[in-house]
């Protein structure tokens, strides 16, 4: 019994180290990412070959939906909104799938990206973009099907399809002015309320310049309409913080009402310590 017990042992050692060899993949997966202007873009896809076999028009059918590569659907991802063929795509991920033609091919940007190949039942209303582009013919063949970034500037590329002698392309425009130009209002417009509060928040925490502090959260209360509780206990602590008891009580009671309005019991009970240690209750 003992020996049968080792062999079996033996056995599932044996197939524990077989399942973990690897072999290279027919189509081995890539993963590309570019940053177009200020947008990040990733690219993920398998990579098949020719190997000897006449690629569009047999291996790849003309006027038939193809997954772009191999194995699962290509899926492209991008950090900002696009623009493709005066279609917006939203910041996210799209599956990609073309229909080629002898000497177009339509190229789809699909809203979901979870397909083995190609949809098992075709979805129009998750086709998010739809563009046609012409092809053009290369002057040798390619072995390997290859998806690449061309032509790049600050606002587009060329996202692009190359296989056998064939070659297509769909031009990616991203918002680079917008966000620049948005940097550049806020920028010269100087810090924002939070900036101011966050700021004035670290240096009373962390025992700093407290004038400099007082300085930057009475900005930070200026331009808010309705400061919250939780903010107005900060300000009344600074002021603590700084002997200025008087005010401080001032805020903290404004801090307290809020609390109260907002049933926060958290804010509740530490302004009414604090007022209590302040003398004011």
């Amino acid at each position: 019994m003992k020996k049968l017990i080792l062999f079996a042992f033996a056995l599932t050692l044996i197939f524990s180290v077989n399942a973990q060899i690897e072999t290279p993949q027919p189509s081995p997966f890539s993963k590309v990412e570019q940053k177009v202007g200020l947008t990040d873009v990733t690219l993920e896809y398998s990579r098949p070959s020719m190997k000897g076999r006449t690629i569009f028009g047999d291996l790849v059918p003309y006027g038939k939906l193809w997954r772009l590569g191999a194995n699962k659907n290509t899926m492209i991802s991008f950090s900002d909104d696009v623009t493709i063929d005066g279609q917006t795509l939203k910041a996210g991920s799209y599956a990609i799938f073309a229909t080629p033609n002898a000497t177009s091919w339509d190229v789809v940007f699909y809203s979901d990206t979870n397909n083995w190949g190609t949809p098992a039942k075709w979805d129009d209303a998750k086709v998010a973009a739809k563009t046609t582009v012409e092809t053009a013919e290369m002057p040798m063949n390619v072995e390997t099907f290859t998806i690449m970034f061309g032509n790049l500037t600050s606002n587009s590329a060329d996202l692009g399809f190359i296989w056998e002698n064939t070659y297509a392309a769909v031009n990616l425009e991203v918002p680079t002015d917008d966000i620049v130009s948005a940097s550049i209002e806020k920028t010269m417009a100087g810090p924002a309320a939070a900036d101011y509060y966050n700021a004035a928040v670290y240096y009373s925490t962390e025992g700093k310049d407290l004038k400099k502090a007082e300085e930057w959260m009475n900005k930070a209360m200026s331009m808010i309409e309705k400061p919250g509780f939780w903010q107005l206990r900060q300000q009344s602590l600074i002021y603590a913080k700084m002997g200025d008891k008087k005010k401080a009580i001032e805020i903290a009671k404004q801090s307290l009402e809020g609390a109260k309005a907002a049933g926060n019991a958290d804010y509740i009970k530490m302004n009414t310590e604090s007022l209590k240690e302040w003398g004011a209750m």
